[in-house]
């Protein structure tokens, strides 16, 4: 039976600044290529999972990667420890970059890198016994010259996650032991071989909330007694801010924030980090009507993410140095025409002209079947009606033939005026990963439907 901890759980001490960096992340990038086509023809694409990310951990550190499901986090963990091959940038430990080693020189490594998987009904094997399961990486390692030494070692490291005592659970197996149990024996397989930095993949998120605080303070008794160096990844951000000394928060493959946890929780910088605690329940009554500036839309796809700040799409506070494009004012059409009604869809669609036919680049957009006597005063009112938003990046609008023009910038944009100008072909509009909910209109839009 686990070991109940008697008293209430303490937060971890908060590192030193001045600790040596374990693992240093340069410029990391991981991306997983996609083959679509059709009729023969092939594209090459490639999902963004991790994207040029630069971050370091120090000694003794627990460094929290919090973000939604789907931000990277996983991905990012195992590409630190080699798990999955990195497509560029360096990730040192103690100075050596691990993403140069061949599998030959990394495998003497892997003993000094854990990585505790999420669940633990997928991760032990049903078929293995806990004493064969938990002390498999002493044989792999070559740590255990007999089955009685690696039997003692394994029964050492059950008590030391709290099953005690260790013959009642060496020779049973997975299936025998509660939820609970089977994260510490997770937790003691991952350490079995005395590492120094260990990836913890969401260790509570499988287990009930009663169970939860006793392992986390599991955790820091064990980097507190084995001196081990923890990466946490969850999206829990009341579990990052007790357990980490630092936290970086990811969206969509990048890192938009990282910080002291304290720091961030107090005074978060960036727009995504307050929408994720603005999206936090507060148990107050008298906060009920407090304002919360939430995300609006889906998550883009990650096949073509957005160029600049990736979560300006989403974001309530967007300007024009955050990156807006082109199709980010076709974007804005399909929303807004999903949400109308008949006559306004099907006026503001005769000034567009169909939305396939809408010509688009970075900077550019061309309507080349829209009628520019009803298109320039439609721009105009909505970029009354979003003002602060994809219109602060508008910088001219013009015409030309009867072709109505968008040009976009990096400054803030002083609205559409008319004008004449000359402008050459442009691209097609780009493919996206989800078709127009808008019927009969076939453009792709880069979010997914919800």
């Amino acid at each position: 039976m686990s070991r109940v901890p008697q008293p209430a759980p303490q937060r971890a001490a908060v590192t030193s600044p001045d600790a040596e960096v374990l693992v240093e992340v340069d410029h990391l990038s991981t991306h997983f290529p996609v083959r679509a086509g059709l009729f023969g023809r092939r594209q090459a694409l490639a999902v963004r999972a991790v994207d040029d990310i630069t971050f370091d951990i120090r000694q003794g550190e627990v460094f929290g990667l919090v973000g939604e499901s789907g931000s990277g986090k996983t991905t990012l963990g195992r590409s630190l420890l080699q798990l999955v091959k990195p497509t560029s940038g360096a990730v040192r430990y103690r100075g050596r970059d691990l993403v140069a080693l061949s599998e030959r020189r990394m495998r003497p490594l892997r003993r000094e890198l854990a990585l505790i998987f999420q669940d633990p009904n997928a991760s032990l094997n049903p078929a293995m016994t806990i004493v064969q399961g938990v002390g498999h990486p002493l044989r792999i390692h070559g740590l255990a010259s007999s089955r009685a030494e690696a039997r003692q070692g394994v029964a050492e490291m059950l008590v030391r996650v709290g099953l005690s005592p260790p013959e009642a659970f060496l020779d049973k197996y997975p299936e025998d032991v509660s939820g609970g149990q089977k994260q510490r024996l997770v937790i003691a397989r991952a350490l079995i071989t005395n590492p120094s930095f260990v990836v913890a993949d969401e260790p509570v998120a499988a287990l009930d909330m009663s169970v939860r605080a006793k392992v986390l303070e599991l955790l820091l008794d064990l980097k507190r007694d084995l001196s081990l160096t923890y990466l946490f990844i969850t999206h829990d951000l009341a579990t990052a801010k007790f357990l980490c000394d630092r936290i970086g928060i990811l969206y969509l493959g990048n890192m938009v924030e990282r910080g002291p946890a304290d720091a961030l929780f107090a005074d978060p910088t960036h727009p995504y980090t307050r929408s994720l605690l603005d999206a936090v329940p507060v148990p107050d009554p008298s906060r009920r009507g407090r304002e919360r500036r939430l995300p609006s839309g889906e998550v883009p796809d990650a096949l073509d993410p957005p160029a600049g700040c990736r979560f300006h799409p989403r974001c309530p506070e967007a300007f024009a140095p955050c990156g807006w494009e082109g199709a980010d004012l076709v974007d804005l059409l399909e929303r807004r025409w999903s949400e109308t009604d008949v006559d306004t869809f099907e006026a503001e669609l005769a000034a567009t002209g169909p939305l396939d036919s809408i010509q688009i680049s970075e900077r550019e957009v061309r309507f080349p079947q829209g009628d520019a006597g009803r298109l320039v005063p439609l721009l105009e009112r909505l970029r009354r009606l979003e003002a602060g938003r994809v219109f602060s990046a508008v910088t001219d609008v013009t015409t030309e033939d009867g072709h109505v023009l968008v040009q976009l910038g990096e400054g803030v944009g002083t609205g559409p005026s008319t004008g004449q100008a000359g402008a050459g072909g442009m691209p097609s509009a780009r493919g996206r990963a989800a078709p127009s909910l808008i019927a009969g209109q076939r453009r792709r839009s880069r979010y997914h439907p919800g």
